[in-house]
């Protein structure tokens, strides 16, 4: 049996088309399920204030989320309550930040 050292993004290693973008997606479901998780919120409800259907909102949490922009999920968590940051860096120096937050 052969053993490979596994990289940082399992899409990677398991060769999944986009597994940059999937692996950000998977970080943003893990965000969203936590949120609902805490706040104690019904799949229903939870969709209804992430403006989703429950059906789809299932489906994310499940992982099935390919269908779903990076966005979208970012708005999801802003309706949420959440606040989402997105840092741009050159090398290790951070060079612009964007804060989007809950209306």
């Amino acid at each position: 049996m052969k053993i490979q050292r596994a990289q940082e993004n399992i899409y990677a290693d398991i060769g999944v088309k986009d597994p940059e973008s999937m692996l950000i997606k998977a970080k943003l479901a893990v965000e969203i399920s936590e949120i609902i998780r805490c706040r104690k919120l019904s799949q229903v409800k939870a969709a209804e204030l992430m403006g989703i259907p429950q059906p789809k909102l299932s489906e994310l949490l499940r992982g099935r989320f390919r269908a779903i922009s990076e966005a979208k999920m970012m708005a999801c968590l802003t309706r949420l309550g959440a606040s989402v940051s997105i840092v741009v860096k050159y090398g290790n120096e951070p060079r612009h930040e964007h804060q989007l937050t809950a209306a």
